[in-house]
């Protein structure tokens, strides 16, 4: 396959991803924002800038992070390169340029997001709720992703846009659960109360993760029980040992196909090696969002591995 090829089948899974985690912060964001505030939180609506790299941008642009602007620039704003519209209408042109590498069932489904998330941007924002925005996008995102795995070929494209789900799913569900702690409670005395609990929870149910969680833990909610679920249980689909072991799996894959192992592959299992030796006692010793920025940075080593092997030259 050609790079270029495997480049926009690449970007066609990561921004779809994208988009949809960037509704899901949008969510996590809206839902904490409905607790009582306490004297010494940072705000839960600079966190999502904070969490999804996009402070700079909208600091230059609007200046306090006030809510509603926040959700505009995370949503509708095309100076935004990460928010849901750039990220749908960058997904939905690097599909129309490999059109003939996708089912026409796949290119509907893309096409279609993007004729519906005109309409919506053509809509007053005073007739529309966040929720049913955020909603809307994770329905789109769960379409595209059935369409694709229901009629593509088990390919090397296939693996492609698999590796990019997985990558970007890393990448966004550490920002997530960052986000709880870039809002954690002032003093460590907090830890454990019932208002970090119901932070958690509220993350859960921000990832639809909240039956799920209930059928993997017995016995009460705590912090280190959601932190297990969301990073070290392989049963948890968005969990991050779940993403890695995905990346690894699309990686093995193509170096099945090539013929050969890159450093790509090399980086991959050493990033599921580590992450296998943790324990969830080891992370909060070690401090969360330590953590967490250590594993975001790795997943972008990787992500760059990625490119240099696979997306600069023919792959073949």
């Amino acid at each position: 396959m050609l790079s270029r090829t495997a480049n926009n089948l690449f970007w066609i899974a990561r921004y779809m991803e994208r988009a949809e985690n960037m509704a899901r912060l949008l969510e996590v964001g809206a839902r904490i924002s409905l607790l009582p505030s306490i004297h010494g939180y940072r705000s839960e609506w600079d966190s999502l800038l904070q969490a999804s790299g996009t402070a700079e941008g909208f600091q230059r642009k609007y200046g306090d992070p006030v809510a509603r602007n926040i959700e505009s620039y995370l949503f509708f704003d095309r100076d935004n390169p990460s928010s849901v519209i750039s990220c749908l209408t960058e997904a939905r042109e690097n599909a129309r340029i490999v059109r003939t590498a996708l089912t026409t069932q796949v290119w509907d489904a893309l096409n279609m997001a993007f004729q519906e998330l005109k309409q919506l941007e053509r809509t007053p924002r005073s007739e529309l709720e966040l929720t049913q925005l955020t909603e809307w996008v994770t329905r789109t995102a769960a379409l595209v992703r059935g369409s694709i795995g229901a009629t593509l070929l088990r390919n090397d494209g296939y693996d492609f846009l698999n590796l990019g789900y997985a990558l970007e799913r890393a990448d966004a569900t550490a920002r997530l659960i960052d986000v709880k702690y870039y809002v954690l409670l002032p003093r460590v005395e907090f830890v454990g109360s019932g208002l970090d609990n119901y932070q958690w929870m509220t993350l859960l149910r921000a990832l639809s993760l909240h039956r799920a969680f209930h059928w993997s833990y017995a016995g009460d909610i705590t912090a280190r029980k959601i932190a297990d679920f969301l990073i070290l249980n392989p049963q948890n689909p968005r969990s991050l040992i779940s993403s890695v072991e995905a990346i690894n799996t699309s990686l093995t894959q193509l170096a099945r196909a090539y013929g050969r192992q890159m450093d790509s592959q090399v980086r991959g299992q050493a990033l599921l090696a580590t992450l296998g030796e943790q324990s969830v006692d080891e992370i909060f010793d070690q401090g969360m969002h330590e953590f967490l920025t250590g594993f975001i940075g790795e997943v972008a080593t990787l992500s760059h591995q990625v490119w240099e092997n696979y997306l600069t030259g023919d792959v073949r």
